[in-house]
């Protein structure tokens, strides 16, 4: 059973069996139908995984793994807030007649600091402190400007990573003040996992803990009966997934750097009705 498994497992029954309804009729999601769209929460839920034992990819559905490294690669390497540089129809909903998702995400990492070793932008700066100051407790970054979220077409969900070297290996938490669990929550651990194998491997670094903090880790109601019957499945073995050895800058990564094998794998669950 996969670390993702028993995270995703026992966090869902958690929320299903002590969760608290968030029904109130202000609340801002719709579905496409026009109708609130209710949750079912916790607050302050957190997951830890040791990438140093296995990758936490999710055993019992299919996650597009390839899809959620292109993901974060548009955000942290191309530093894109334009879905015509991303390979997949994610962002469709939040983009602009142009493709933009605003001032968010993508825009936010491509914005220039400076420090007194000169300018950097956010990703540019943890690889320096990674590879130049290892002991530092300041690598960090931050998406949430409150200076641009009203020219954000979403606030950022998963919205802060912190680093932190312990001996020879490059540990991570992942600070999200939203998840929703079915749609999103096996692929945004996988696919900051997978950051953190890259941001290792480019500072000589071995993969440690990656620990992912929830503020409101929520299903949507009509989201209820795929969750139920899905934490119900046999989960199998975690797969083995490697990056390719040879690649060490950051920005010569691409999806098929990785190798995913013996991915076993339950039932695919169809379209996923997403709140907006």
């Amino acid at each position: 059973m996969s670390s993702a498994d028993i995270a995703f497992i026992n966090t869902c029954k958690d929320i299903l069996e002590n969760g608290t309804w968030v029904k109130d009729p202000k609340v801002r999601p719709k579905w496409e139908d026009g109708t609130n769209a209710y949750t079912i929460k916790k607050f302050g839920v957190v997951n830890r995984y040791d990438l140093s034992k296995e990758f936490p990819l999710l055993t019992i559905r299919p996650i597009s793994f390839s899809k959620a490294v292109d993901e974060i690669l548009w955000i942290w390497q191309k530093k894109s807030n334009n879905i015509h540089d991303l390979n997949s129809h994610i962002w469709d909903s939040w983009a602009d007649e142009n493709g933009s998702i605003g001032k968010a995400y993508g825009y936010q990492m491509g914005v220039k600091h400076q420090y007194k070793e000169g300018m950097f932008d956010m990703v540019d700066r943890v690889l320096y402190d990674l590879k130049n100051n290892p002991c530092s407790r300041r690598i960090m970054t931050n998406l949430y400007n409150f200076e641009d979220l009203h020219e954000m077409a979403l606030y950022p969900c998963a919205y802060s990573m912190t680093f932190n070297v312990v001996e020879d290996r490059l540990c991570a938490i992942l600070n999200q003040r939203s998840q929703d669990m079915l749609a999103a929550n096996a692929w945004n651990v996988a696919q900051y996992a997978a950051l953190v194998l890259m941001f290792a491997q480019a500072s000589g670094l071995k993969p440690g803990e990656f620990v992912h903090v929830i503020a409101d880790a929520h299903i949507y109601d009509r989201h209820i009966p795929i969750v139920e019957e899905i934490i119900k499945r046999t989960p199998y073995p975690a797969p083995k997934v490697t990056l390719d050895p040879e690649i060490t800058d950051f920005y010569k990564f691409t999806p098929e750097s990785f190798t995913v094998e013996n991915y076993q794998h339950g039932e695919k669950i169809g379209r996923i009705p997403v709140a907006i």
